[in-house]
């Protein structure tokens, strides 16, 4: 198993000592939330990506891909009735694209929560089938750029919509389009019904990327998830990408936070 973590648990340090640390602590890759690298990532061009990616793998890091994708501008939406709207979102994930691509990745994380609310009043459905439509569009560019949109299940609290992996697979399939796969988060996980384990082995043939954390916004090991149940499934799912740290919580320091998450992965994997 190949092990990532997140950029920004590095808060504004810069890029290369960040993978220069993420290398040292046994990582095989860096996860990169665009607004980390610019302000407003439409001004993020392929040529500075190019470089980032570089930067990257001198630190002896694979660049894994974007998550936080609409972090910054915070107006775009996935399920917006606004056509205007819709064309600006379609927009920029295509821009991502070719920035993930630039970069030397392959997968961007589509979580967002408020980027995807549901307004009241708004059918599920007629959301659903607008979300499918922009993702299609999407889909379009990544997938000659050998890149894919994973699209993420968020809990019950943080977002109305796609809140379970049956919920997002439903979306993928009517995506249809091999660019856009499903990302499974154990945190967002931990707020289903269905055992974490399950999940993970009833959608197996979706999985492109998969976060490790825990509901406390901790990293993994830090909480009362169990993971051999998680390890053995991800097995018999015959799940070959990255695992990647994601935390919300960045106390004590990212350092301890990238040091102790590492060796607890090592240890259950």
């Amino acid at each position: 198993m190949k092990f990532a973590l997140c950029n920004e648990t590095y808060g504004d340090q810069e890029f290369g000592k960040t993978c220069d640390h993420i290398a040292f602590c046994g990582y095989d890759g860096i996860e990169i939330a665009p607004f980390t690298l610019k302000d407003d990532p439409r001004d993020l061009t392929e040529k500075e990506a190019q470089s980032f990616g570089t930067i990257a793998r001198s630190a002896g890091l694979e660049v894994v891909g974007l998550h936080w994708l609409l972090v910054k501008p915070s107006w775009l939406h996935l399920t917006t009735m606004d056509p205007l709207l819709q064309k600006d979102t379609v927009a920029f994930g295509q821009h991502l694209a070719r920035i993930c691509a630039a970069m030397g990745g392959s997968v961007m994380v589509w979580g967002s929560p408020k980027q995807r609310n549901l307004d009241d009043g708004w059918n599920y459905s007629d959301a659903l089938n607008r979300a499918a439509d922009t993702l299609r569009k999407i889909s379009e560019v990544a997938e000659p750029l050998n890149v894919t949109i994973a699209m993420e299940p968020l809990a019950r609290k943080e977002t109305n919509f796609l809140n379970t992996a049956k919920q997002t697979i439903e979306l993928l399939n009517l995506v249809d389009n091999p660019a856009c796969r499903l990302h499974l988060d154990v945190k967002a996980m931990s707020d289903e019904e269905t055992p974490i384990d399950e999940v993970i082995l009833s959608s197996a043939s979706y999985l492109e990327h998969f976060h490790a954390n825990d509901p406390n916004l901790k990293g993994p090991g830090t909480g009362d998830v169990a993971y051999p149940p998680i390890v053995k499934a991800l097995r018999e799912a015959r799940y070959e990408g990255f695992v990647s740290v994601e935390v919300f919580d960045y106390t004590p320091d990212p350092e301890t936070i990238a040091k102790e998450s590492i060796a607890f992965l090592k240890e259950v994997f």
